[in-house]
């Protein structure tokens, strides 16, 4: 069973935003919160993601079907200014029906990203 570190909510032009925050220091261990997010969000639009792991160094950003580099590039870039290793931060994002556009998606994920590393 996956334990978040934090959680947050955000509603943005109808679309709903949930961010966890994982510390962790394995790639099984963000594939496992993965999983546990995609069986208890099953109707989401997006999960975006993005972790840092400090050995071996690892660092990846997924955007999951949002414009590439509007979603797990963000994410990525608030995990890197905050200099956190060992950490994954998911966002699952329901689309309510308001297209955001590239910048407003950026916006957005590095809002919730930033209120998870607060």
């Amino acid at each position: 069973m996956i334990k978040f570190d934090k959680e947050v909510e955000i509603i943005e032009k109808k679309s709903k935003f949930y961010g966890y925050l994982l510390s962790c220091d394995k790639e099984e261990t963000i594939k496992e919160a993965l999983t546990s997010l995609q069986i208890s969000h099953k109707k989401a639009t997006h999960i975006c993601y993005a972790y840092r792991l400090s050995y071996p160094f690892a660092e990846k950003a997924v955007d999951d079907g949002e414009p590439s580099g509007t979603a797990g590039r963000p994410i990525l870039n608030v995990l890197q200014k905050k200099d956190l290793k060992n950490s994954a931060i998911f966002i699952v994002r329901y689309f309510g029906g308001i297209k955001l556009g590239a910048g407003g998606l950026v916006r957005i994920y590095s809002k919730t990203a930033g209120e998870l590393v607060k």
